[in-house]
């Protein structure tokens, strides 16, 4: 009878060892970076990084995170890219309170554009008037068969590259105001879509 006692309860102790031993030990780390270790992953970690273990302590199997399909390698790049949008977005709501304001701000930042436009158009007028004064009187001499004097071509190619310069000034400015105009429009558009169209 005591045999039977006997064997009974080493029975049950190997059994619980072998449970013991064919348990899953596994090793993982929270969104606070602190490490836990446990037989069960909590759901909200189990696509996460974690590190299973042996019976024997050994690592088995490290778990990466998964990545969802047909993204490839630019996962990262795609998750970054809707981080910046976020801020973006929270940025332009938290700067505006209406769409007014985004058009106050779009002419305030177009003054200056605007007053370079000018500028290079107001410089442009009397140089290209030069220009065409040196030409005339160049064409002059040749029609009387007279050479131009060195100091007249050097006149004439002086405010050719005078001229030249500053239409590609001007050109640059009104690239500037073009793209100044699309982006606030663009951010116009954006804060109507996350407003809703609610604040006008």
């Amino acid at each position: 009878m005591a045999n039977a006692k006997i064997l009974g309860a080493t029975l049950v102790l190997f059994a619980a060892f072998c449970a013991t031993a064919e348990a899953k030990l596994y090793k993982w780390v929270d969104d606070k970076g602190e490490t836990h270790y446990g037989e069960v992953v909590p759901p909200e970690y189990a696509n996460k990084d974690k590190v299973q273990f042996n019976e024997k302590g050994l690592e088995v199997r490290k778990k990466e995170p998964k990545i969802k399909a047909g993204s490839g390698n630019k996962a990262p790049e795609e998750d970054q890219a809707t981080i910046d949008q976020r801020r973006r977005d929270n940025a332009l709501v938290n700067t505006y309170s209406n769409e007014k304001e985004i058009d106050l701000a779009r002419d305030r930042n177009l003054q200056q554009v605007e007053a370079r436009i000018n500028s290079i158009q107001l410089m442009l007028k009397p140089a290209q008037q030069d220009l065409d004064n040196y030409r005339k009187e160049a064409d002059g001499l040749k029609q009387r068969g007279n050479k131009i004097p060195d100091s007249l071509q050097s006149d004439i190619t002086g405010a050719e590259n005078k001229v030249a310069k500053l239409k590609q000034d001007l050109a640059k400015a009104q690239e500037k105001d073009a793209s100044v105009r699309a982006s606030f429009e663009a951010d116009r558009v954006r804060y109507r879509e996350l407003t809703g169209g609610a604040k006008k």
